[in-house]
């Protein structure tokens, strides 16, 4: 057992999430273990239920989804097992033998996926599952709860005789059923059924001819119902056989029973882990539900959680749409109590129990609505005292209740302890409780317990800035408007805006002078001072949020910018291979034409196949100098340096003919071009004309010339360019 008590659940309102959890189970029996869960005291079970409960979470995210494993509560059937003489039903056996093969099958898929679900798998593995348990009732009971018709040989055989016989009733009542009713005795309707036997629909008037037995008549009495005298004799025979059948359907049954006694202790085994299973897997369904996490556990004796919620609240926000707020704090051995004051309904005493019901729900195996990053450790105990506990029937003050709680926060604190106090040193006089309640606060930071206090008490302000591990706390507050953030700050006592919040909400100016007046001066200066204080806080904070904002702006414009030059440059990197690819083919076209040129001219076919595998082979050189092949053995090495020798003296003599061959071209060319520029030079372009664009490939008409420019008609548009950009493609007719 936990040495949190129930009272601390109470005050936390831990059953609430009991409840949650509960209504995610898929079995009575895990509804029921999920309303008993408490905090786990052995922190190595406890370490080992909430790693399973972060395995279970994971299988929602990945391909790998736990099967199935509901099951059915088969405690009355072990119960029976264990009463001698007793025998179980089919449908009991079929329940034991589901159950068996659930756990068969969940110890296949965590064995398969081990790598996934290790602490669950090992978990599984220490199942004893027992095959003969399923193989024997599948041997005897069908799917359908009933005893197989070859579960024995005697059963068998009564059953075949059973169908046999009841053919011969079928038989014989359609032969007496088509005779009575050819002779005219038979109502409209036949037959009927009475008492699950079918009966001839006989018309009153003709009983007497029917030979049977009378089962009844309607409610008119024009209508008798007859059992065929044939019918009867086969009926009485199947009744005989259905005692035998049930006779030996029983001792089956017996014989299973007896078969299945000495594995009662693994049927409570796997129901027992099946119904942890169930409780495991709720407890992940409601962190889904919450966006919950495992936290880190430390042995360090540290609280640090980032982002936390209240679960209840959170749950309830989500319901509504409203936002919730997180919470960040940490407490550690430089900082082991924090002291929050501020005025009320600012969230003090919501921080308090998120706190608390965080730290409950961890150590009772439930992942926690934090920061992945947050850290815990394991306390031995934790003590609250949270609202007002007025005890009628002891006949106690709250001030006495509270006073009687803190005896016992006396007795039991130690360096192990986490304690949560509401509204800390109230229900007395303020000058007397604030006394005693320094006292108390310094004899729990003496035991080095960790602890959260709300407090209004500005003696309790000062003690925490003056005590080295204590540190104060306030729930920030819009000086301005009045209304809560609901946001934790340490570091600074909070002022209670007593007077502000009253102004706010009416009160008179001069009343609230009044007051003021009648309050000791060095009070009023303390709370005006801590009032001040947070206000300047709150603005240097926004100062502080505003240059964080425009910092993240910065670097994500900067990382904006980054990836835009970085897309440029790939961009760019692709257009230039795409141009250096483009530039290449049209180098090959261009040696094409080249040598398919020169064959028209010359029509000499093997001069032209002789240039063409002589530009192949420079083409390749220049390939395998780029990439050359990399030889694997010796052999291959000394082969490739000969090639390399034969390729090189080829391409001599190669580039020798090529450079002949081009030179030959050059003056071709020359002269052609000489001629071509001579023929436009002298040509005069009149409309009609089919011309393009130098460089271009698209053909077009000349529609109208106007002094040195020409409008060239392309079909879907017309541009306008100077006669010297044309060139001619075919002149009109005249």
């Amino acid at each position: 057992m936990s040495n949190i008590s129930e009272k601390t659940l109470n005050d936390l309102e831990f059953n609430t999430i009991l409840q949650s959890v509960q209504e995610l189970c898929i079995s009575e029996l895990g509804k029921e273990a999920a309303r008993k869960i408490k905090p786990i005291k052995n922190k190595e079970k406890l370490q080992q239920e909430l790693l399973q409960v972060n395995e279970y979470l994971s299988s929602f995210i990945n391909d790998n989804r736990i099967p199935n494993h509901y099951f059915d509560d088969t405690l009355k059937e072990i119960h029976l097992l264990k009463i001698e003489n007793s025998y179980l039903e089919p449908a009991a056996f079929l329940k034991i033998a589901n159950n068996a093969s659930t756990i068969l099958e969940l110890q296949k898929f965590f064995k398969k996926f081990k790598e996934y679900y290790p602490v669950l798998f090992l978990k599984s593995e220490e199942i004893e599952y027992e095959k003969f348990i399923v193989e024997n009732i599948q041997k005897y009971i069908s799917p359908f709860a009933e005893v197989n018709d070859n579960a024995t040989p005697t059963l068998k055989q009564i059953r075949s005789e059973i169908n046999a016989v009841r053919g011969k009733i079928s038989a014989s009542f359609t032969k007496a059923l088509a005779y009575y009713n050819s002779s005219g005795y038979l109502d409209e309707i036949r037959e009927s059924v009475v008492d699950n036997q079918r009966v001839l629909a006989v018309q009153a008037m003709h009983r007497r001819k029917v030979r049977g037995s009378l089962l009844g008549s309607s409610k008119t009495g024009s209508i008798v119902y007859i059992a065929p005298e044939a019918t009867l004799q086969y009926s009485r025979e199947l009744q005989n056989l259905l005692f035998d059948e049930h006779e030996e359907v029983v001792r089956i049954l017996k014989e299973l029973t007896n078969s299945l006694r000495i594995f009662a202790p693994n049927l409570i085994e796997y129901q027992k882990y099946l119904t942890k299973l169930d409780v495991i897997g709720a407890k992940a369904r409601y962190a889904k539900k919450i966006n919950a996490c495992l936290p880190k556990i430390t042995t360090n004796k540290k609280i640090f959680l980032r982002d936390a919620f209240h679960p209840i609240l959170l749950v309830k926000n989500q319901q509504k749409n409203l936002e919730t707020i997180s919470q960040t704090l940490e407490l550690n051995e430089k900082q082991q109590i924090i002291v929050i004051s501020g005025p009320n309904a600012g969230g003090k005493s919501i921080t308090l129990k998120t706190i608390g019901l965080l730290q409950v729900m961890l150590q009772s195996g439930l992942l926690l609505p934090v920061h992945e990053r947050s850290e815990t450790t394991i306390f031995d105990k934790i003590l609250t005292d949270i609202g007002d506990n007025q005890s009628i029937e002891n006949q106690l003050s709250t001030y006495s209740y509270r006073l009687k709680n803190m005896r016992n926060f006396l007795r039991r604190c130690n360096e192990n302890t986490l304690f949560l106090i509401d509204e800390f040193g109230t229900g007395s006089d303020p000058e007397l409780g604030g006394a005693l309640a320094e006292i108390f606060l310094e004899e729990f930071y003496e035991k080095k317990a960790f602890g959260i206090i709300t407090t209004h008490y500005a003696n309790l302000k000062v003690l925490a800035s003056e005590l080295e591990n204590v540190a104060n706390a306030n729930m920030q507050f819009d000086e301005k408007t009045l209304e809560p953030k609901y946001k934790l700050f340490i570091g600074q006592a909070g002022s209670s805006f007593t007077f502000e919040v009253a102004q706010k909400n009416g009160i008179p100016y001069s009343l609230i002078n009044k007051a003021k007046k009648r309050v000791e001066g060095e009070k009023v200066r303390l709370d005006k001072t801590i009032s001040n204080l947070q206000k300047e806080r709150n603005k240097l904070q926004k100062n502080s949020e505003i240059l964080e904002q425009e910092k993240f702006k910065a670097i994500e414009q900067t990382g904006n910018l980054t990836e835009k030059q970085q897309k440029i440059q790939e961009k760019l990197e692709s257009f230039q291979e795409l141009y250096d690819s483009n530039q290449k083919m049209l180098s090959y076209g261009r040696k094409m034409n080249e040598l398919l040129h020169k064959y028209f001219q010359t029509n000499n076919k093997k001069q032209l196949t002789t240039a063409f595998n002589d530009w192949l082979v420079i083409e390749k050189t220049k390939h395998l100098k780029k990439n050359p092949p990399k030889p694997k053995t010796k052999i291959e090495k000394k082969q490739l340096i000969v090639e390399k020798k034969k390729v090189e003296e080829k391409l001599k003599v190669v580039e020798k003919e090529v450079l002949v061959a081009v030179e030959k071209v050059r003056e071709e060319k020359i002269k052609v071009d000489k001629v071509i520029a001579k023929q436009k030079a002298d040509y005069v372009f009149k409309i009609n004309d089919k011309v393009r664009i130098i460089d271009s490939n698209t053909v077009g008409t000349i529609d109208k010339i106007e002094k040195n420019n020409a409008f060239i008609n392309y079909g879907v548009f017309t541009t306008k360019t100077t006669i010297q950009k044309l060139e001619l493609v075919q002149s009109s007719k005249k």
